[in-house]
């Protein structure tokens, strides 16, 4: 196991400086970038505006900043003094070749040296920590909903299967699969948020305003009223692909011999249910607990979040893109990219720590 966990680790470097590389291609050749926001500022609000909104690329010099190609020339800034626009690229890095300023900010990255935000004039490492509880927590709470929710029914069809009641609700997570999380977020503000039925839950934010002023299990109610229509609305399309496999799991463990030898000595249909069966059968679904959690991490978090108004990483990322607030964007990609890496791994090893029979040395990685 030691020589693949290594195995694993060294294929990290490779994949994350391959995704990054692309990434950072990709943006050289698209349209915009800071200097083209500032033109545009400069054109709409005055030179004094400009120059301080520039001013906090200037402790960017030397950072990861420097993450994007721009073009020589700018579209909209031909009656701006040529000087004024190359003072600027060398502020943002920009006079240097892309692949020089792409291994100066891999280089800093390896020490986790995000610099600072083009336009938020703060750390983008402080970004990040300011907005990861609210990620974590949209994620925890979706992965933990989906599973409560998905285990119990995929046991109930798997025990009867082929029923009336395994068809309709085989139709119900299906259906719930198609939706898109977003749809079924501004369906449920229109009935329960002050849409134009009830006003039962909050539509802005993870707590309310007073959350400091509230006794403890204030705190812990009002953060779970909040919490409640975004993750119901992230975990609507997740129930349909783990209470399948649940179904199946368990399907395929019933028709095993051991179950039938089980049955012919007389054990009760509970006891072999979850005496043997369950044991089983919940290995592959318990093992993908870590890549269930990563998955409700990374993916729709960003729409959910900007229609609740929840400052986390999605909603950070999604701004920095409409900004081209470069030094943002790409470290929040370096962190996704690593913690989906370092996950998966986990992933394969609670595999083996809930199926010791399982061996990974043998396989190619």
């Amino acid at each position: 196991m030691g020589a693949y966990i290594l195995k694993r680790l060294l294929l990290m470097v490779p994949t994350l400086f391959g995704i990054m590389l692309v990434n950072f291609v990709v943006i050289q050749a698209a349209p915009g970038g800071p200097i083209e926001r500032i033109v545009a500022e400069l054109e709409g609000r005055g030179v004094e505006a400009v120059a301080r909104i520039a001013g906090t690329a200037q402790s960017e010099m030397a950072g990861t900043a420097r993450a994007a190609g721009e073009e020589s020339v700018y579209r909209g800034a031909r009656g701006l003094d040529p000087e004024f626009l190359e003072e600027l690229r060398r502020e943002f890095g920009f006079d240097k070749p892309w692949y020089v300023r792409f291994g100066e900010m891999m280089w800093r990255y390896l020490t986790f040296d995000f610099g600072n935000s083009f336009f938020r004039d703060r750390p983008v490492i402080e970004l990040v920590v300011e907005r990861l509880p609210v990620s974590v927590s949209l994620g925890l709470w979706t992965t933990l909903l989906t599973y409560l929710v998905s285990i119990p029914l995929g046991i109930r069809k798997a025990v009867r299967d082929g029923s009336r009641f395994d068809v309709w609700t085989s139709t119900v997570v299906i259906v719930g699969n198609a939706v898109p999380g977003f749809l079924f977020a501004i369906l449920l503000i229109v009935l329960f948020a002050g849409g134009s039925y009830l006003q039962i839950f909050p539509l802005r934010g993870l707590v309310s305003d007073d959350w400091a002023e509230l006794p403890w299990y204030g705190k812990i109610l009002d953060y779970l009223w909040h919490i409640t229509l975004p993750v119901v609305s992230m975990s609507i399309g997740s129930f349909a692909g783990l209470t399948l496999l649940t179904k199946n799991s368990f399907i395929e463990e019933i028709n095993k011999q051991y179950v039938m030898t089980a049955r012919a000595k007389g054990l009760g249909e509970r006891r072999v249910l979850y005496g043997h069966v369950f044991r089983n059968a919940m290995l592959i679904v318990i093992a993908g607990f870590p890549g269930a959690f990563i998955g409700a991490f990374f993916t729709g978090s960003v729409l959910i979040e900007v229609i609740f108004s929840l400052d986390g990483l999605g909603l950070l990322g999604f701004e920095s893109a409409i900004n081209r607030d470069y030094p943002v964007m790409f470290a929040t990609l370096y962190i996704f990219t690593l913690l989906g890496l370092v996950i998966n791994l986990l992933s394969d090893l609670t595999y083996v720590l809930v199926d010791p029979r399982i061996d990974f040395e043998s396989r190619e990685v």
